[in-house]
């Protein structure tokens, strides 16, 4: 029987032992490797997720310059609080001591700091006083950093403008938004560490680029003229808001663009979302009689009348397609530049209508209006317009009178400035250009050469002459009287229309859009400047409140600007603008197609005895070249009758030659008269449809009453009679 040798069982449990103790070695060697290799990249990334944050560090956003180097946005370096949680023994206590100062939600900065190991922000971008407090406290794991915070020197200047920016420097709103990409520059990148004994250290990784700088068309100078002027008005008319454009129209430099309300984007957390509007390019209303010009300036280029034709205003009232338009106030013959003068719907409907609507839509797309001025500037609407195709059978009407379409005041401001450009469209510019990061203002603006932007021509220069020579005559003698100008000669157009009323979706009786726009001088204009207010209380119509406007700033303008005087200084300016009275300056209102004809009002004075028919006032147009001598000349008679008045003299008659309707006419010229009383034959409606019957009726300038369907086959009063123009004639249909 064989025995195993003690030896053979000794060696045998050494392998044995060896053999495990390979395995282990094996073992641990694999679990190094997979550590070391296979899995290094993991807890690397794990550690530093613990141990370690990348903070990004903002680049300084660029300057925002006005036209002569003033600082109208700059960046300053500000304190700024950040907690290293593992180094904080109370947390939640100290981020309530912090969060009563900051006026932050407790909550919310808490659960940052949780999630975040190494870093959290407690206080961002905060003021001297805030960070003082809070380094007051003495709390162990709160630190402080500097960081660029925006800074507007000039308060709520220009606010729409500029815009405003985030806490992470980003553009909110205004340039600050649309160059955002430009302004910011490139961010840096810096690590925030923490060690094994909950010691902090950074380390910045990359240097942030500051951004480039913007210089702008503004004029910090005009601006502030045009936001004091527009802040005065607000408080005057207690009008609900406001814009003010000033613009260069030679060039399309916007110069000043105020709005109202506005808000300080120094203040950022008392911002609301509707301040930040920039109703200038937003806002979108109906620009009533100020749309005439459209109108006018249209048949005028395309000949089918001219400033000295008369037109037949019929007192004041007109229907069309079963709609009855009226005027504020009655005018009988109005010459072409009367109509604009007097702002006259009735007028202008007439005018519209020989134009026809294909050639008025060419016009209206010609002037902008519908599509996008291409300004600098983000949220600029298109407006409102419908194309040809989906116009009603009033929408002529309605339009020539600046109903049924939608502009805002940039459009505006760009159709005066096509007349004070001989005829040429040119598209509104806010931005001159840029600079490097590290250059001088001073100098480096004289580097910077403006360049317009796109331009088209609207109307021949001979038409836009035309247009200001009877703008002109708006100042002088009819609606815009208050926009007389003290040593400068002045142009323009008032406009008011009823507001929508979003309750009832009909034009509200009470809230109105008051505008005027005009230049100056006349025969060289420096200065486009239109004046919107909204919805102003009392005293409501453009040339009662927007004129006015228009007055303060153009003269302050051209004075700052230095424009030689065009006219002599007059004395009796004032007393001049102090006898002109609010009710001379009515206009058309309301500016909308009346009511539906079956409900319109019969005019009650067709019994009356026949009446001469009313000629507009005042000197046969004048062109452009001798409009300071007209203006000079309007000037002294105003004043003198005012002196006459004042003194309880009668103002001396006139001979009776010079006071006859014929002198006052127009020397060449087509006349389009209709007659007023006894003047208009009854056609015969029997055998006629409704329809053809309606258009019958319309032709002639009466009002028709049907009563029943099918053919005519009656009417009163009878064929052949004669009836005042608007008479109402019943007719009787039977199958």
């Amino acid at each position: 029987m064989a025995t195993t040798s003690p030896q053979f069982g000794k060696n045998s449990r050494l392998y044995l032992l060896g053999a495990m103790l390979l395995l282990w070695c094996v073992a641990i060697c694999g679990r190094l490797v997979y550590l070391q290799i296979f899995s290094y990249g993991k807890f690397v990334k794990q550690a530093g997720h613990q141990q370690q944050r990348a903070i990004p560090v903002a680049a300084k956003r660029g300057v925002i310059y006005d036209r002569a180097g003033h600082e109208l946005a700059v960046s300053v370096l500000v304190d700024s609080a950040f907690a290293v949680p593992t180094e904080v023994k109370d947390l939640p206590t100290a981020i309530s001591l912090i969060t009563r100062i900051t006026g932050d939600d407790y909550n919310v900065v808490l659960a940052d700091c949780r999630a975040h190991k190494t870093f959290c922000w407690v206080a961002r971008k905060a003021s001297d006083e805030t960070i003082e407090r809070i380094n007051s406290l003495k709390l162990q794991g709160i630190h402080f950093q500097k960081e660029p915070k925006r800074f507007y020197p000039a308060r709520d200047l220009a606010a729409q403008v500029l815009g405003s920016v985030g806490m992470e420097d980003s553009g909110q709103s205004g340039i600050e938004h649309e160059f955002d990409d430009e302004l910011r520059g490139r961010a840096g990148k810096m690590f925030i560490s923490v060690d094994a004994r909950k010691q902090w250290f950074a380390d910045v990784e990359t240097q942030p680029d500051p951004g480039d700088n913007l210089v702008l068309t503004i004029d910090k100078n005009i601006q502030y003229i045009a936001e004091k002027e527009l802040e005065q008005a607000i408080h005057d008319t207690q009008a609900i808001a406001g814009t003010v454009i000033v613009e260069n129209p030679h060039t399309g430099e916007i110069l000043a663009l105020a709005n109202r309300p506005t808000f300080n984007p120094n203040a950022r957390k008392q911002i609301t979302p509707a301040a930040l509007t920039n109703r200038a390019v937003s806002y979108v209303y109906e620009p009533g009689s100020t749309f005439k010009l459209v109108t006018i300036s249209a048949a005028l280029e395309e000949k089918v009348t001219n400033p000295n034709e008369v037109f037949d205003c019929q007192m004041g009232s007109i229907v069309y397609n079963g709609m009855r338009i009226r005027d504020s106030k009655p005018h009988g013959l109005l010459p072409v530049w009367g109509v604009l003068a007097e702002s006259s719907d009735v007028g202008a409907i007439k005018i519209a209508l020989r134009l026809g609507e294909d050639r008025f839509y060419k016009y209206i797309r010609a002037y902008g209006f519908g599509q996008q001025t291409g300004i600098e500037l983000p949220g600029e609407t298109r407006g409102l317009t419908k194309p040809v195709s989906r116009w009603s059978k009033v929408s002529i009407a309605a339009i020539s009178m600046g109903q049924e379409i939608g502009i805002s005041p940039i459009q505006l401001a760009g159709l005066i400035s096509t007349f004070a450009n001989d005829g040429v469209w040119m598209a509104p510019r806010i931005l001159t250009g840029t600079l490097p990061p590290q250059s001088d203002p001073k100098t480096a603006l004289q580097t910077i050469a403006f360049h317009p932007g796109a331009s088209h021509r609207v109307i021949s220069p001979y038409t836009a002459a035309e247009m200001r020579s009877m703008m002109q005559k708006v100042v002088l003698e009819g609606t815009g009287r208050k926009a007389i100008l003290e040593g400068y000669t002045s142009a323009g157009k008032t406009g008011t229309a009823q507001k929508v009323d979003p309750e009832t979706g009909a034009y509200s009786k009470t809230k109105y859009i008051g505008s005027f726009a005009g230049f100056a001088p006349v025969n060289n204009p420096q200065v486009v400047v239109a004046v919107i207010l909204d919805s102003a209380v009392g005293l409501h119509q453009g040339g009662q409140v927007s004129a006015p406007v228009f007055n303060r700033i153009t003269q302050q303008v051209l004075e700052y600007l230095h424009v030689p005087h065009d006219l002599p200084l007059s004395p009796k300016h004032q007393l001049l603008m102090a006898k002109l009275k609010d009710k001379d300056l009515d206009e058309g209102t309301p500016d909308h197609p009346g009511e539906p004809l079956e409900t319109a009002e019969v005019n009650s004075d067709s019994s009356d005895g026949a009446k001469a028919p009313r000629v507009a006032p005042g000197p046969t147009p004048t062109t452009s070249a001798d409009g300071a001598i007209v203006q000079a000349a309007m000037r002294e008679s105003v004043a003198a009758r005012a002196d006459a008045e004042s003194s309880g003299q009668a103002p001396a008659k006139a001979p009776a030659s010079e006071t006859s309707a014929p002198a006052n006419l127009p020397a060449t010229g087509t006349v389009v008269l209709d007659v007023e009383q006894g003047g208009i034959e009854v056609p015969s409606f029997v055998g006629k449809t409704v329809r053809g019957a309606v258009e019958a009726a319309q032709d002639a300038g009466l009002e028709l009453d049907a009563v029943g369907s099918g053919l005519a086959r009656q009417q009163t009063p009878a064929a052949g009679t004669h009836v005042a123009a608007g008479a109402r004639v019943t007719v009787q249909f039977g199958r």
